[in-house]
């Protein structure tokens, strides 16, 4: 074989890696956002052939203005008690991170996850849904819960696996599940969302249903196989389901250009199946809201699946175990063009003359001492900290029909070092 020496006239190969436009140390650097006028995309009917909206997967849906107005034809309209709602459950979301995340540095938990600037996607979009329709989330959708009313002292439990987790602590904290609120189990194998979502659209339409299929996943994993599996079976059977991407450009500590952010739009993967695709501020609850129900009307009308890309950013780590700046600028969340979702729903109210400062505050206070007092009864029932061998034996449990005669050994074993452990 030739060495590349021995052919001089030919120009050496080269990979090309890509980079982020910035790295510790730089300036932040948003100058290659572009971001359209709010109001700017025009709104299709749910019938639209998605080849015929080929635009809506590389511009972005806006509703809400510089000024907080709602302006353009994807102004849901929503009237003011459910704007309330959808900022009232957003902060809820906040509060519950904060407090949460608080418990892990405290020794309390062994592990969490926030959402810090990403509350819009989960809140706003189920509240674009039917309460009965099953949403299969990652693990930064909890705002899916909150928006559902699922108790918090419930989801505490899990996140300290202790007496009251109904997972009885086979979950990593933060990975919820809840059948009767419309959350599937969530998955730490990542993508994995989407076609377990199909799957489940298909069957909810061979069953003749009404119910239809809401999934979420990163960036990142865009790049994994199970994306495209389920985007073809979503296109070719016109599952009613509705498939979220959410860009918040980091997928751990990878930037998303390596899943292929610098090529194309994260929507415009939707394209090649047929699908049709949407890019959104995923900062802009209303935009949220609009676009998740308008794939929620054409699912229902048997059009078959929207692929939505939610443009967002992830604000802090991508969890406790995550230090941002390590490989990008320090304080580049804060510094996002599209700016804090929990910030902008609240402009548009005050626009309105629907909230006031006054009322703002006494919510923000409302809210945190309800999340104090959920982790206070929470952690009666054990944290990582005061008990944490009290559930041990309990693994043993919901497995097999009749246990096993070398696993019923192990159970005893497990029961008594756990009450040795105690004393």
């Amino acid at each position: 074989m030739l060495q590349p020496t021995e052919r001089p006239n030919r120009p050496a190969l080269e990979l090309h890696v890509p980079e982020p436009h910035a790295r510790p140390g730089d300036e932040i650097d948003f100058s290659h956002i572009a971001i359209p006028p709010a109001g700017a995309m025009s709104r299709p009917d749910v019938n639209v052939d998605p080849a015929d909206i080929r635009d809506h997967a590389y511009g972005l849906i806006r509703v809400l203005d510089e000024a907080g107005s709602a302006v353009g034809p994807w102004d849901p309209r929503l009237d003011a008690e459910t704007l309330r709602r959808i900022l009232r459950d957003m902060m809820m979301v906040r509060a519950y991170d904060e407090r949460m995340f608080r418990a892990q540095r405290q020794g309390k938990t062994s592990f969490y996850m926030k959402a810090t600037g990403e509350e819009a996607i989960a809140v706003a979009g189920t509240h674009a849904l039917d309460r009965e329709d099953m949403c299969f989330p990652t693990y930064r959708q909890q705002g899916i819960l909150v928006a559902r009313d699922y108790p918090l002292v419930t989801m505490m439990c899990q996140v300290y696996s202790n007496k009251g987790d109904p997972l009885k602590g086979r979950q990593l904290p933060i990975m919820y599940s809840s059948k009767e609120h419309g959350f599937f189990t969530i998955s730490g194998n990542l993508a994995t969302q989407f076609p377990q979502a199909v799957g489940w659209a298909m069957g909810s339409a061979i069953r003749g249903d009404s119910r239809i299929a809401s999934a979420y996943i990163g960036d990142g994993s865009t790049a994994e196989g199970d994306f495209h599996s389920a985007c073809t079976f979503a296109g070719v059977y016109r599952a009613p389901v509705i498939l979220n991407i959410v860009n918040n450009q980091w997928a751990i500590s990878t930037f998303s250009g390596i899943a292929g952010g610098n090529l194309t739009t994260f929507a415009a993967k939707g394209l090649g199946y047929g699908i049709p695709a949407l890019r959104v501020d995923g900062n802009d609850a209303l935009a949220v809201y609009a676009v998740t129900r308008w794939a929620a009307d054409r699912a229902r009308s048997n059009l078959g699946p929207t692929l939505i890309e939610f443009f967002t950013y992830r604000v802090e780590g991508h969890s406790t175990s995550d230090d941002p700046t390590a490989y990008r600028p320090k304080g580049a969340g804060e510094a996002w063009p599209l700016g804090d979702p929990v910030k902008r729903l609240k402009q548009h109210l005050l626009a309105l003359g629907e909230w006031d400062e006054e009322r703002h505050q006494a919510q923000f206070d409302q809210l945190a001492a309800e999340v104090l007092a959920a982790q206070k009864e929470a952690e009666r029932l054990g944290t990582l900290q005061s008990d944490p061998y009290a559930e041990i034996p309990t693994m043993f449990e919901d497995v097999f029909a009749e246990l096993p005669w070398h696993l019923r050994e192990q159970q005893a074993q497990a029961l008594a070092e756990a009450k040795a452990k105690r004393a």
